[in-house]
């Protein structure tokens, strides 16, 4: 096993070896990020591979392109964990290995024989993460969920959308996104504490929790207040004018709430007394009143491209921004210039772009270091001999279907 810290290349995790048993998004998600900062993260899928290889369209090459983009860096490795063997393999692969990320329904993952205590067992400095729906406690533990009940439950759909429209999904599945980075936090954090202190330990992520975190400011209101935020389309409940506005040719996004600010904003539109206006000279007011300012708003910028107001707010110095789509998003310079895409190579042949690890360091910057893995358990035979494994009982676990690699059948 390795040692946490930096490596004489500069990759933070040189030297730690990932085991990574989850499927979908956030654990797959927490294992692409690890590989970028250097880990050696091996995939393990059942056989046929996980079910994400086929939640598409789009397709690269016959594979989800999602699942390419959230399973760079790994190596797959096929074990049937329903066939008698199949969780000594498992647990072999994480005797020699530093983190382990499963994303089983509580209690799974136990009666398959590779829960915490399984591979603890055999490796003390393990730390073991637990990605769950709903948590490792709690009445709602044994319940299924996905990245949409997450969604549902966690109140983020209640404060999505606009005030006469249904309660809306955000368009990202931000309950998986946010788990997955909580979930780098808890390997990262616990591989500190085992520098410390010679052991590792198991860590619970929450989809639910992660979701709450994500949506601190606004669940931070209610607590204090009780009162529900409701939805507000692109507005934000605590700040006025902080939203999108309409105009000539596509929208804006101004926010300009801070007492500097709104007096700046009044005069580049042309209205210098609307910021003394009484219904609007704080904050408070203006969020009290925001159908009113919104109509004043965006009856000025109208007149005007966006570009235009761009250019006119940006001399203000006024925030603001253009909506855009992803067609505009990524032709934009700034995306290039601050490597905010990657280009990515998958293993059929090709090349495709995925989003940056958005991490930044000086010394140790991520990158993308391992086509993902085209085929499921392509790389069973390789991983297996560098854990120990004898060549007899390769060939006997092959034959026995608990574990398989295609290129054995070429």
């Amino acid at each position: 096993m390795g040692t946490a810290g930096q490596a004489a290349d500069g990759s933070v995790l040189e030297g730690i070896r990932v085991l990574d048993v989850s499927q979908g998004a956030a654990g797959p998600t927490c294992g692409a990020l690890l590989g970028d900062l250097g880990a050696d993260v091996v995939k393990v899928e059942p056989p046929g591979g996980e079910w994400g290889r086929v939640l598409g369209p789009p397709f690269t090459e016959g594979v989800a392109s999602a699942f390419l983009a959230m399973n760079r860096n790994k190596r797959s490795v096929v074990v049937d964990l329903k066939r008698p063997g199949g969780a000594d393999v498992v647990r072999r692969l994480a005797r020699g290995s530093d983190v382990v990320l499963e994303s089983f329904r509580p209690g799974v993952a136990d009666r398959l024989g590779i829960g915490y205590e399984d591979l603890a067992a055999g490796n003390p400095r393990l730390v073991y993460v637990a990605i769950s729906a709903w948590g490792q406690e709690g009445p709602w533990r044994d319940q299924p969920g996905v990245d949409g009940a997450v969604q549902a439950v966690s109140g983020i759909m209640s404060v999505t959308g606009t005030p006469d429209g249904p309660p809306v999904k955000v368009g990202t599945p931000a309950a998986d996104m946010s788990g997955g980075f909580v979930a780098v936090q808890a390997v990262l954090a616990a591989l500190y504490v085992r520098e410390r202190t010679g052991r590792g330990q198991r860590a619970d992520v929450s989809l639910l929790q992660s979701l709450l975190a994500f949506q601190l400011p606004v669940l931070a209101m209610y607590l204090a207040t009780g009162e529900p935020v409701g939805r507000l389309g692109s507005a934000a409940p605590y700040a006025a004018p902080n939203e999108a506005y309409a105009t000539r040719d596509g929208h804006l996004m101004v926010a300009a709430y801070t007492p500097d600010r709104w007096p700046r904003l009044c005069a580049a539109l042309g209205r210098p007394e609307l910021a003394g206006d009484p219904r609007f000279d704080t904050n408070e007011k203006r969020v009290r009143d925001r159908g009113a300012l919104r109509e004043e708003l965006e009856g000025l910028l109208r007149a005007r491209t966006t570009a235009e107001w761009v250019e006119e707010l940006g001399r203000a110095d006024v925030i603001c921004a253009p909506l855009l789509d992803y067609g505009a998003l990524v032709q934009e310079p700034h995306l290039a210039e601050t490597g905010a895409l990657w280009p990515l190579e998958y293993q059929a042949g090709g090349t495709m772009r995925t989003v940056a690890n958005p991490l930044r360091l000086e010394q140790a910057p991520p990158r993308p270091r391992r086509a993902p893995p085209h085929r499921p358990g392509e790389s069973t035979c390789e991983v297996l001999r560098e854990h120990g494994l004898a060549e007899a009982e390769l060939e006997r676990l092959l034959a026995g279907g608990v574990v398989e690699d295609p290129s054995r059948h070429a």
